[in-house]
């Protein structure tokens, strides 16, 4: 069985004629959470329900649609590099186990861009090398006319130039052109460490779309709101007033302001101000 033929009756829809709409419906599918990802990878997994693996598989073409935005720059189609990153998101779903303990976002990356990639290997072209009547003129007589292997100085260029009738830059562009080579996506393999790691798979790619780091950062920022509100919780009520009043309103508190309402001292409010902010700190490292 192929790795996608279990997924087929999904009928998952795809990038058309109008890709902002297709973006507009899959960014309108809610995000799963934690457990509901979980449960419904577990009926997948357990079950085979392929209803389990369609919800999964939805929830998740945003992201996509966010990875290969970050493959834009080689020209091709917008819609065909989402579709083939759905097939890899398909192939992720039916592979992923819920028991290692991952999200299922950070699990598909590597399957969304495996397909992207083999896509943009297979149907990526330079840009023809030779398209108005004096490129063409340049392409078939400047090898023959060039005296050795070493680049033109300027005086041969402008020699050469005269003899075919063209501009001197256009004799040094298609010299450039002639000059250059096409380097592996993915570099060779027969690369060494530090060669392979200058491919140019490693800085094409805009990361600001990583949908694993964007996941990573909210469930942070989830969590240590969580944690900075139990911490509040534990503190004496009028230490959660005067931390509340001083870092979050809208219109902070004075000290001074504060010790009027309290009557006490503007250094009582002080002290009793960083004696809670040592309790959250302590709380916060221990957590």
């Amino acid at each position: 069985m192929s790795d996608c033929q279990a997924l087929q009756p999904l009928a998952v829809t795809v990038p058309g004629v109008n890709l902002g709409s297709y973006i507009q419906a899959v960014n309108s599918v809610a995000v799963l959470t934690a457990d509901e990802e979980r449960s419904l990878a577990e009926r997948f997994h357990r079950d085979e329900d392929l209803d389990a693996a369609r919800q999964l598989v939805l929830a998740h073409l945003r992201f996509v649609v966010h990875i290969a935005k970050g493959y834009s720059g080689y020209g091709l189609p917008q819609a065909d590099l989402i579709q083939e990153g759905n097939i890899g998101l398909m192939k992720a779903v039916k592979r992923f186990d819920p028991s290692m303990g991952v999200r299922l976002v950070s699990f598909a990356v590597h399957w969304i861009k495996a397909e992207i990639h083999e896509y943009v290997i297979k149907n990526w072209r330079i840009v023809k090398i030779a398209t108005t009547k004096a490129q063409r003129k340049l392409f078939f007589n400047l090898r023959s006319l060039k005296k050795g292997s070493h680049s033109l100085t300027q005086a041969e260029a402008a020699a050469i130039a005269e003899d075919l009738n063209v501009s001197t830059r256009d004799v040094l562009e298609m010299e450039g052109r002639l000059l250059s080579y096409d380097a592996a996506l993915d570099g060779s393999p027969d690369d060494d460490d530090e060669r392979s790691s200058q491919a140019p798979i490693h800085y094409l790619e805009d990361r600001r779309y990583d949908p694993a780091e964007q996941l990573e950062a909210a469930d942070w920022e989830e969590n240590s709101t969580s944690r900075l509100m139990a911490a509040m919780g534990a503190l004496d009520a009028r230490s959660q007033a005067i931390l509340s009043r001083r870092w979050l309103a809208e219109e902070k508190a004075t000290l001074h302001e504060l010790a009027a309402e309290y009557g006490v001292s503007a250094e009582r409010i002080r002290q009793l101000e960083k004696n809670a902010m040592d309790k959250i700190r302590s709380a916060l490292l221990t957590a």
